[in-house]
């Protein structure tokens, strides 16, 4: 059976080998190199308060749309895998107790957001830009849903254990306070990321993808 881990559309299949094995090996190494290349786009943050950051969603973005779906996807799964079970590859750390963190709601969104850019780029959106940042766009709200969402789960469990909440999230109305936190000040952010993002992509393709 053939090995089809991404399409011609996709920068990886531009490059990729004849041989199946050959194949699955490049995916491996593409979505263990991914995991690295996310890894270090964590530990560059801009360190504001009450989440930092980092360049790790444009990552995100830029390896979906270059490699595909399920290479996306598969790298994002991996890169959870390796936080969870205790390397420090995600931005303050790692470990299981990072599930109850505020920003781990916005990593499991990078995995439907992988998923949404990567099958845009298996059907062609490499090759234009607009469909490509419009793609990133939308992944990147479904992924921001996510994590608002798994915040709110994480303050509802926190307070009715007795706890309390982060200093942050008190104050006021929990939605309100939230959102002015977790998700406003990252707006602007992430348009700026997804423009990048997909530009690099898709003038990548202009280079090599177009004149193969």
């Amino acid at each position: 059976m053939a090995v089809t881990l991404t399409t011609p559309n996709t920068l990886l299949g531009t490059f990729q080998p004849k041989s199946d094995a050959a194949k699955l090996a490049m995916g491996l190494v593409t979505v263990v190199l991914g995991t690295a290349l996310l890894t270090v786009a964590a530990k560059i943050n801009v360190p504001v308060w009450p989440v930092h950051i980092t360049l790790q969603s444009m990552v995100v973005a830029a390896l979906a749309a270059a490699f595909g779906a399920r290479i996306g996807v598969a790298t994002v799964m991996l890169y959870l895998v390796e936080g969870l079970s205790g390397l420090p590859v995600f931005s303050t750390g790692g470990g299981f107790g990072y599930i109850m963190s505020p920003s781990f709601g916005f990593i499991i969104g990078w995995l439907p957001m992988a998923y949404i850019i990567g099958m845009a780029a298996d059907r062609g959106a490499a090759k234009r830009p607009l469909t490509m940042f419009a793609t990133m766009l939308v992944a990147d709200a479904v992924s921001f849903a996510f994590g608002f969402a798994w915040l709110m789960v994480v303050a509802n469990l926190i307070t009715q254990g007795g706890g309390a909440l982060p200093a942050w999230l008190s104050g006021g109305n929990l939605l309100t306070v939230a959102f002015d936190g977790a998700i406003k000040p990252f707006i602007i952010w992430d348009v700026l990321k997804m423009a990048f993002a997909a530009l690099t992509v898709t003038g990548a393709w202009s280079l090599f993808g177009a004149k193969r």
